[in-house]
């Protein structure tokens, strides 16, 4: 389905791209300050699912079909800024109201919020649309081959966002012993929600 030597050469690339700092590892630190590292690994989850959903309708043509018309873009952009906003409201109330989440306690919200903030990423679209389709051979199944790639770049986010999500969330663990710090917990992630969405509401779409 995918030429060997193409996925050889994809593979470091997409490593690379992971390893950058980004709005999805950011976010899945913030998780994992807030709630803990089974939190960031299913938000990590979420972020490479939308990852291959992104890459799949790339492979579609869903993804070239509104990049055609900017203002489905827009839509996308400001549902994204709005959602990364009412995770920011949430956080802050959870502060203010001292019931911090319990850390080790795993349930699946994360993961619908990291699967959220990744589809709802307009600059997702135009990534996997400018970076995927140079490793495409057009003599091969199109649709297999991007969803191969989206897999990739999906695994070595999962592990790097997770890791990095993980390494907070020890941290965090450690320290929110006490009802202020876990508090300022929440207030920092908060905070962080908030400035991914400014990111993503001033950011040039390019």
């Amino acid at each position: 389905m995918i030429d060997p030597l193409i996925l050889l050469a994809f593979l470091p690339a997409s490593l690379a791209l992971n390893l950058t700092p980004g709005a999805d590892m950011t976010f899945c630190l913030a998780q994992g300050l807030r709630s803990g590292p089974r939190a960031a690994w299913a938000a990590s989850a979420g972020i490479a699912l939308g990852s291959l959903i992104h890459a799949s309708l790339a492979g579609l043509g869903v993804a070239a079909l509104i990049v055609a018309y900017p203002a489905l873009l827009i839509v996308i952009r400001w549902v994204g800024v709005a959602y990364l906003l009412w995770l920011a409201y949430r956080a802050l109330k959870t502060a203010q109201a001292g019931m911090p989440q319990p850390a080790g306690k795993a349930h699946p919200r994360p993961f619908r919020e990291g699967l959220m903030v990744n589809l709802s990423n307009p600059k997702v679209i135009l990534f996997v649309l400018a970076f995927i389709p140079q490793f495409i051979d057009p003599a091969r199944p199109v649709l297999a081959q991007f969803m191969i790639l989206g897999l990739a770049i999906g695994l070595g986010g999962l592990v790097i966002n997770g890791l990095a999500g993980q390494l907070a969330g020890g941290i965090g663990r450690r320290l929110a012993g006490t009802g202020g710090f876990a508090r300022w917990l929440n207030r920092i992630s908060a905070g962080i929600f908030a400035l991914l969405a400014l990111r993503l509401a001033v950011m040039e779409m390019k």
